[in-house]
């Protein structure tokens, strides 16, 4: 089948470049691009395609080079309307007059109707015209879609080491028996944990048995560390940092500020000017002198694009001031712009990719070292192909990709949540700019915050049987095997530590070795 193209741009450019897959199934097609100008309002038209032969089941890949006339600037989303159904997002871009935009989604039918309307409509009530140009379709079916993400997850994910078994004097053995484990995985993958987890040794137990990275649910947030004013608390977090050092398990610092009103603490609500500024610098302050260099990346100003408590009341500069305290703070931590609904759909105006692009890139200019990027992960249907071009555009930064709180809606059974966890967690891990994988289900006595891995006795729940899974699918086993007639052992491991034991006669090694990322073949020495 066809190989997916990663291919992104996220600048606006003088003329849209050639499309990619060369059309899809718009290459060649009599069917001309747009088939068709819908009118909006008194003088505005947008384009549209038809489309009568959409397969059931199949993967789509949609992109398109945008322009816009009559405005200099809007926010365009292209959706897809089945039959006489309500419509649905598969992708959006900020247009412009000057130049052209890209953008690229995608969407996946479960049943498609005979006929199906792509088309692109401004988000903000305007007239004004929508131009689109070398614009694809590109089906994938669900076998072709899983091979794309094995292939990359080999590439990405894994790496071919050989083992060389040699005597004190260098001779390469012949026919030495190899037997190797991976005792460590490099990818972090990991869970919220809350209070909860404090001197309960059957949930510290399940933790450790899966997981090496972590982040606190709600025990760093400020209303908890200070919920009346000059009476900071850090006991509960101090306590979890204990049990994450004893395991030496990598933890994100979540969070320093969070704009939504309703998770500020209410005292803090009720200052203004610079009793607030005060406040503010005293949380920073406080907040990391206490736990420097414990964490290794902090959300700053959690969901600063759809609340702006701080910047309403210290001046549009707030949250560039918490960035540049942070870094000076904690310089050796990454700092990272938290948001959700920027993955989860397209719908949400406040959290476009293209918007997070912009923010971070302000903050950048602004001379904040913006070196991490976290996408919260609360879905609900995920779409795979919308996912995958939001992370393609992403990627274009070259800073590394968090999934951080991911999840499934709680409107779903226990089945179903499981179901779609596994689509998501597959799309997200075989990602190659996706560094790390945090999941939203911190246990709690009357269950977590949308969903949960197992019950209060940490019996699996469908979505912890998915997890499992796919946690002993993304580890090599333990491999046996013996040496060819050069000395040597080659096989395909994911990147983690590994400890080697070699049987040669009546001698015996034992050492250990860790597989990086690269792209030639490592090796390994051991001499028995």
């Amino acid at each position: 089948g066809p190989l997916y193209d990663y291919t992104a741009y996220t600048q606006c450019e003088s003329s849209p470049r050639q499309p990619l897959y060369n059309g899809g199934i718009l290459q060649n097609s009599t069917q001309r691009v747009p088939s068709s100008m819908i009118r909006y309002g008194n003088n505005a038209f947008y384009p549209s395609i038809v489309f009568h032969n959409l397969r059931n089941g199949t993967f789509y890949t949609f992109s398109s080079w945008v322009k816009i006339s009559g405005a200099d600037s809007a926010l365009i989303r292209a959706s897809i309307t089945p039959g006489n159904s309500t419509y649905f997002c598969v992708g959006t871009v900020i247009a412009k007059s000057n130049c052209w935009s890209f953008l690229k989604g995608g969407f996946v039918f479960d049943a498609p109707p005979n006929s199906t309307v792509l088309d692109l409509q401004n988000t903000d009530g305007r007239d004004f015209n929508i131009t689109m140009a070398s614009t694809s379709l590109q089906p994938f079916t669900d076998d072709q879609w899983r091979a794309n993400q094995e292939l990359q997850i080999n590439k990405q994910r894994k790496r071919a080491i050989t083992i060389h078994v040699a005597d004190a004097q260098g001779n390469r053995l012949q026919g030495a028996s190899v037997t190797v484990k991976q005792i460590s995985k490099d990818f972090p993958f990991g869970s919220a944990i809350a209070y909860t987890i404090i001197g309960n040794s059957p949930y510290q137990k399940w933790f450790l048995e899966r997981f090496n990275a972590a982040v606190f649910e709600n025990e760093l947030k400020w209303y908890v560390t200070e919920p009346v004013q000059g009476q900071v608390n850090y006991n509960l977090a101090d306590e979890l940092l204990k049990f994450i050092r004893a395991n030496r398990i990598l933890t994100r610092g979540h969070n320093i500020f969070w704009e939504d009103p309703k998770f500020i603490p209410s005292w803090v609500q009720n200052l203004t000017g610079s009793q607030l500024q005060s406040a503010v610098n005293n949380r920073i302050q406080s907040l990391l002198s206490q736990s420097r260099e414990e964490f290794i990346q902090w959300d700053v100003n959690n969901e600063m694009l759809h609340f702006n408590f701080y910047e309403q009341r210290l001046g549009p500069n707030a949250s560039l001031g918490f960035y540049q305290t942070a870094q000076k703070s904690d310089p050796l931590a990454t700092l990272v712009m938290n948001e959700y609904n920027v993955i989860e759909t397209c719908y949400d105006n406040n959290a476009s990719i293209d918007l997070y692009i912009s923010r971070l890139e302000q903050l950048e200019s602004d001379g904040v070292s913006m070196n991490g990027i976290g996408l919260e992960g609360h879905f609900t249907v995920p779409n795979p192909p919308l996912i995958r071009a939001v992370l393609d555009k992403l990627s274009t930064l070259g800073l590394p990709i968090w999934f951080t709180e991911v999840d499934i809606s709680n409107k779903f059974n226990n089945a179903t949540q499981a179901v779609y966890l596994e689509k998501v967690l597959r799309e997200v891990f075989s990602h190659p700019a996706v560094d790390g994988i945090m999941l939203w289900t911190a246990l709690h006595q009357n269950g977590c915050y949308q969903m949960c891995l197992t019950d209060n006795n940490f019996r699996n729940l469908p979505a912890g049987d998915v997890v499992d899974k796919l946690l002993k699918e993304w580890q090599t086993g333990e491999m046996k095997n013996t040496t060819d007639n050069h000395g040597s052992y080659t096989f395909f491991g994911f990147l983690g530590e590994y400890t080697v034991n070699v049987q040669y006669q009546n001698r015996s090694a034992k050492s250990t070795f860790y597989l990086c990322s690269g792209d030639e073949t490592e090796h390994f020495t051991i001499n028995v």
